[in-house]
């Protein structure tokens, strides 16, 4: 009998290594099914900070759009995405059309993306029912809130290494070099300096915020709004500060 249940041998399993790993991917909300607009307004962004956009992988939403557009149609927006410079990988998690439509054109739904929506419908229906019971149904006691955890990583971030908190906060006890990346669907803490990139709010958190001890960045980003540096501000260079959204705006203030 085969120590493999698919019968495959040692030898053709040793050909390849298959693992899951943590990876940043931006998400290209689609609000046009013209595909020269959708890459006029790309080709801004990718010419805005190419360090950031250009050759990024990118899923496409298509939750905007209704209905659905035809599949001809949605092989010219994602040509369209490539053309601008950008890497499509798949499609963001929505209905049973969206996975339909995933399947004929040979493209995966990526799991990051499925719980934005999944909390939508969860939060839709609990509305829904407490709509119908609110005249009868008598207080019931509050269920206990649960805690906020964090993922802390208590060594320097390296560059080309790339550290992702899901569905929580990140805390780098230590640096984050040139070159390195930390994301949170939460906040993001790093007590030493913040030299790479920071991507707060992965998940469109508008009230997620970045904290450091020493200011650095060459990139931060909260719920998509991102900044560049090319020369860092004088009065925050090498500082502590805390990085927030305002008004669609991103915020630098002194700790």
């Amino acid at each position: 009998m085969s120590a493999h249940p698919s019968g495959a041998s040692a030898e053709i399993l040793e050909a390849a290594d298959l693992r899951f790993g943590q990876v940043g991917i931006g998400n290209v909300r689609v609000r046009s099914t013209d595909p020269a607009a959708l890459r006029a307004a790309l080709e801004v962004r990718v010419h805005e900070a190419p360090a950031l956009f250009e050759r990024a992988p990118v899923v496409v939403d298509l939750s905007f759009l209704s209905p659905q557009p035809e599949d001809a149609v949605v092989r010219a927006l994602l040509d369209a995405v490539r053309d601008a410079g950008m890497l499509p990988v798949g499609l963001a998690y929505g209905d049973e059309a969206t996975d339909e439509l995933a399947r004929r054109l040979e493209l995966p739904l990526i799991a990051k993306f499925r719980a934005q929506y999944e909390r939508a419908e969860r939060t839709a229906s609990n509305d829904e029912v407490a709509s119908q019971t609110e005249a009868t149904a008598k207080p019931a006691p509050s269920a206990p809130i649960e805690p906020v955890t964090a993922l802390q990583h208590h060594q320097q971030v390296r560059t080309g290494q790339q550290v992702y908190a899901q569905g929580c906060d990140l805390v780098v006890v230590g640096t984050v070099a040139n070159g390195a990346e930390v994301l949170a669907d939460g906040n993001i803490h790093v007590y030493g300096a913040l030299r790479g990139r920071a991507f707060a709010g992965a998940l469109g958190d508008k009230t997620a915020r970045i904290f450091c001890g020493e200011f650095r960045a060459e990139i931060v980003s909260i719920a998509g709004h991102y900044r560049v540096f090319e020369e860092l501000p004088r009065e925050y260079a090498g500082k502590a500060v805390q990085i927030r959204l305002e008004q669609e705006r991103l915020q630098i203030l002194p700790l």
